[in-house]
């Protein structure tokens, strides 16, 4: 590991990209490129798995399990004893921490509920809109490099408050825990009082929470309407080769953090928050913005001098020296909010003078984390805000999971015969602009005043 180290630095040193973009006209969004992510290619590969869990069901789930976990659960559902066990046996620095992230996440997601609304159009004429919770919701919890309990809260807890009737989990199998998930994941659930678990993950559970499956066990775990949570790749491609089957939240892609700071922000948190975030996943981004060529330079030092004392120093040094990670020099912090808007990361902090004036002039990106002492660490555990988020610059056109995710506004249009009397010379007249005949003549046969 210290050989390992040693050849990190290095790496870093010498490997850690530098963009400058002082006096460049580039479009700032082709300045910091992605990481590759062959989501069409993945399909190709999960494709097999769709097919087979839909015509074979739960064995077809098991056989999947076995062959790309490495192991076969004992069963498909978790039993309410072994979540119960789970629980009973939570370190209690680990419960108290698991029960104020909750407490946290339910106070800011309550805020978030809508009310139903009535506009009266018209004297006898309204417009009601009803937010109706999604009936049985799926909700993916990863199992790979980490532990996620954290993820847990932040698909349950919105869920919850919006209304949704049945929610399940699932987590893919882990050997070194009998087949079941992590413990940890389990001990989440039963603190949320979700007891419906499946020890399955990767694509195959996304095909059984799409299509349902009879358990060998006997029951059956019923097709869900909507699936949220993150995933790898295959996770990713089944999401969107499923997508209609069910609805989705997002298709995630690797972790990043983009960091816009000038001259009075800490090198040693800018450094350590970069390195948070790298910690994840190999294709993790990590990009600074600054117009502080000095600042560049103490980060760029404190990067070596940090990465050496993590234990993930192999994963995090691959991240920060990949195509998707680097330092990026601009004009002044005009620019670099211009470079942060077209990059739309995952998680923006602001290190500036004025943080909180400039983040709310931040257009594009997933959460926003404003001034040194709100780290996207706080975010990921209990900051009360939601850790699944928009990633590769769909923070542009979408949003994280929230309350929202899991409500759909449906319209309940109420008009009495005066009220319809009063437009339907209006309705027929755009129905013959349109030549659709029929349409007009829905309104004709009710013979209201107006018709001719």
């Amino acid at each position: 590991m210290a050989a390992w180290k040693a050849h990190g630095q290095r790496k870093l040193r010498h490997v850690i990209r530098r963009i400058d973009l002082r006096g460049s006209s580039i479009d700032p969004r082709l300045a910091v490129p992605r990481a590759a992510m062959d989501v069409a290619d993945a399909a190709e590969q999960i494709a097999p798995i769709l097919r087979e869990v839909r015509e074979e069901g739960a064995e077809a789930v098991l056989r999947w399990s076995e062959r790309l976990d490495g192991v076969r659960p004992p069963a498909l559902r978790v039993p309410t004893e072994q979540i119960a066990n789970a629980e009973a046996g939570l370190e209690p620095a680990v419960r108290a921490a698991l029960l104020e992230a909750i407490d946290r996440a339910q106070r800011a997601h309550l805020d978030q509920r809508r009310t139903d609304t009535t506009s009266v159009v018209v004297a006898g004429g309204t417009v009601t809109e009803r937010w109706i919770p999604v009936e049985r919701v799926g909700l993916y919890v990863p199992g790979g490099r980490a532990v996620y309990p954290s993820s847990v809260i932040m698909n349950v807890v919105p869920a919850q408050v919006a209304g949704v009737s049945s929610l399940v989990v699932v987590s893919p199998p882990q050997r070194d825990f009998g087949g079941w998930p992590h413990p940890t994941i389990l001990a989440a659930c039963a603190l949320l009082g979700v007891d419906e678990v499946y020890s399955v993950g990767g694509a195959q559970a996304i095909a059984m929470l799409a299509y349902g499956v009879d358990l060998p066990a006997g029951g059956r775990c019923e097709a869900v309407d909507l699936v949220t949570g993150p995933g790898n790749i295959y996770v990713t491609a089944a999401k969107r080769a499923l997508r209609g089957v069910i609805g989705i939240d997002s298709e995630a892609g690797p972790t990043e953090i983009a960091i816009l700071a000038d001259d009075t922000a800490d090198p040693r948190h800018v450094a350590a928050d970069l390195l948070s975030q790298a910690e994840h996943d190999v294709l993790a981004a990590a990009v600074l913005v600054t117009p502080s060529a000095a600042l560049a330079d103490a980060v760029a030092v404190e990067v070596v001098r940090q990465v050496a004392n993590t234990k993930h120093v192999e994963r995090i040094t691959e991240a920060l020296s990949g195509v998707q990670s680097a330092i990026v020099l601009v004009d002044d912090i005009e620019a670099g909010l211009r470079v942060v808007n077209a990059y739309a990361a995952e998680h923006l902090e602001i290190h500036t003078e004025n943080a909180r004036e400039l983040a709310m002039r931040v257009r594009n990106a997933g959460a926003i984390f404003v001034g040194t002492w709100a780290p996207v660490s706080l975010g990921d555990y209990c900051a009360g805000s939601n850790h699944v988020l928009p990633t590769r610059g769909s923070a542009r056109y979408s949003s994280g999971l929230s309350v929202q995710s899991f409500l759909r506004g449906v319209h309940i249009i109420d008009y009495d015969q005066a009220a319809l009397s009063d437009v339907a010379g209006h309705v027929i007249a755009l129905a013959q602009a349109e030549d659709l005949p029929a349409h007009g003549d829905a309104i004709r046969i009710r013979a209201v005043r107006g018709v001719d």
